[in-house]
């Protein structure tokens, strides 16, 4: 009688975060300068939903930098 449940972490989406530093060992685009320019003006170009901060350090949320890259397109198609 008892019901598997998935565990409240377990059930988010899985997103790797990943230093601002470290980001073009991952990815080509954008380089960092790119980055800390994004992250500089998060509050007026929406940005701040794909950071997470710990400490002193930037972490980029990988899944919300991709979402946010989309949206940022999206007014652009016809």
């Amino acid at each position: 009688m008892s019901e598997s449940s998935t565990p409240p972490q377990a059930a988010a989406k899985a997103t790797r975060l990943i230093p601002l530093t470290k980001w073009n060992d991952h990815h080509d685009w954008p380089p960092i300068g790119g980055l800390r320019h994004l992250v500089f003006n998060a509050k007026e170009n929406g940005f701040e939903r794909c950071i997470r901060r710990v400490g002193r350090r930037v972490l980029i949320d990988e899944a919300a930098f991709f979402a946010w890259v989309d949206e940022q397109n999206a007014g652009d198609l016809s």
